[in-house]
């Protein structure tokens, strides 16, 4: 079985997007106190302005039209980040329940941001940046 040639550069683009969304986002929970979702929100807000830049050129080396594919990014990123999101919170509260609050959504965006990737790689590979879209 061949490995896709995106799925390594995904993943190193994917590690730096990481660690640059998750420092934003467990800043502004730990630090600063914003809400779970504000904080794991604005990981994918300024955390996908990097991604779509370094996947567009780097990753997937797309030549279709700007417009076109950042709306299909965009859209993408609402799908993963929604569907990850709301599956990490109540699925850490239950697991967890015995822990307080805080340890809970911290423990959920973690699983938040795993989840999110896996789904995230498979729809700027097969939308977002698809060859069929070049337009």
């Amino acid at each position: 079985m061949k490995i896709d040639a995106s799925v390594p550069k995904f993943l190193l683009v994917g590690v730096l997007n990481t660690l640059f969304g998750t420092a934003i986002m467990f800043v502004l929970y730990n630090v600063f106190h914003v809400s779970y979702w504000w904080s794991s929100a604005a990981n994918y807000f300024f955390g996908s302005i990097l991604s779509y830049v370094l996947n567009k050129r780097f990753t997937f080396k797309h030549k279709g039209h700007v417009v076109s594919s950042a709306l299909r990014f965009t859209l993408s990123i609402v799908i993963c980040y929604v569907i990850a999101y709301s599956i990490a919170k109540p699925l850490m509260m239950w697991m967890l329940s015995g822990y307080g609050k805080a340890v809970q959504e911290n423990v959920a965006m973690v699983v938040g941001t795993v989840l999110f990737t896996i789904l995230n790689y498979f729809g700027q590979r097969f939308f977002a940046f698809d060859e069929r879209h070049k337009s």
